[in-house]
């Protein structure tokens, strides 16, 4: 029904616009009684099979929304009911922003993709903060923390400290995104020395609390081999906890979109199908290399249970979705989820 009905009603729209809408059409549908729970018995697969304990957390299932969907914590609440084993909100900031110009999300139809240039909009850490207090415990919330646009490099830190703090009783983990293409020089913090420093300075805020909280960086898919090994270094020089692999990507090439399209669209990161190979690439990669010393969040990508069930072969512990989301609907967490279920059991019958 999503893929014949109301997928194309949506394409009509610019994403930025539909996402809005339908954002606005869910916490109405959601605030009807009886609706949450009507809703979870058709989309939710609850099977102890599926739960995974990571970092001293036990997720549900492994299927979670990446951030950038939800990004200032409106709808975390009611996107659990469709089935996701956890929902990361942000990327957050000490201070609201708008963003880069509008328009800034555009869909390749063709290659099942999209490119954003969002730029962190997002209306500030303190915002989400209220949202999320009083929130359900049994749903399983990651912040996803950045910088503002405006602050240098050089006192980036200050920025993850501030959302750092502030978001800590609020979420389950959290997530330090220095990857994304979309905000001027912040993929400088990925490298080797300014990371270090800035993950070591947030798992000293860390220790000082009663109980420390997961902490796992998100990293681009453009990084090459000697920097791959570079994060696989960092991870164990400041015991942070894993990797989620990937970001949005600058590459364009085997594209379908015309060349043409593409330079009308501009800069930003792209994320969907094109993304499935390098994704899967950097999680083997990673996984390979570490011997398997730290959890691996996979995301890009993925479109199908096959695609998943891929990710989680080469060495994921959990994956998330975005892109695969909207084109596919909420019915490819269902499918995921059966498709792991599935698989275990093939295993287990024929070991």
């Amino acid at each position: 029904m999503y893929k014949l009905i109301i997928k194309p009603i949506f394409f009509l729209f610019k994403p930025e616009r539909i996402h809005h809408i339908v954002f606005s059409l869910l916490k109405t549908l959601f605030s009807i009684p009886g609706i949450k729970g009507l809703v979870k018995s058709f989309s939710a697969v609850n099977n102890q099979k599926l739960e995974r304990t990571l970092f001293g957390i036990t997720f549900p299932n492994p299927v979670g929304l990446a951030a950038g969907f939800d990004k200032d914590a409106k709808l975390y609440e009611e996107l659990s009911c469709l089935g996701f084993g956890f929902i990361e909100i942000g990327t957050l900031t000490p201070n609201a922003q708008p963003g880069n110009e509008r328009q800034r999300m555009f869909r390749l139809p063709k290659d099942e993709a999209l490119i954003n240039r969002m730029g962190f909009n997002n209306a500030g850490v303190d915002a989400a903060v209220e949202r999320l207090k009083g929130r359900n415990p049994n749903i399983i919330v990651g912040g996803n923390i950045g910088k503002n646009k405006v602050t240098p490099n050089e006192d980036a830190i200050q920025d993850y400290e501030i959302c750092f703090e502030k978001l800590f009783d609020c979420v389950d983990y959290f997530v330090v995104n220095v990857s994304s293409p979309n905000t001027p020089n912040l993929r400088a913090l990925q490298e080797k020395e300014p990371l270090k420093k800035l993950l070591l300075r947030v798992q000293e805020l860390n220790l000082q609390h009663k109980k420390r909280k997961p902490i796992l960086l998100k990293i681009a898919p453009d990084l090459t081999d000697h920097q791959l090994n570079d994060i696989i270094e960092i991870v164990k020089e400041t015991c942070i906890d894993g990797i989620i692999a990937t970001n949005t990507t600058i590459s364009r090439e085997h594209l379908q979109t015309t060349k043409t399209k593409l330079e009308a669209m501009g800069a930003g990161g792209l994320s969907g199908k094109p993304l499935t190979k390098r994704a899967l690439e950097v999680v083997k990669y990673l996984s390979k290399k570490s011997n398997k010393a730290f959890p691996i969040i996979g995301v890009g990508g993925i479109h199908s249970a096959e695609d998943a069930l891929d990710m989680l072969q080469a060495g994921a512990s959990l994956v998330q979705l975005y892109t695969g989301f909207i084109y596919e609907g909420a019915g490819l967490i269902k499918k995921i989820n059966k498709a792991i279920i599935n698989n275990n059991e093939t295993d287990r019958m024929s070991s």
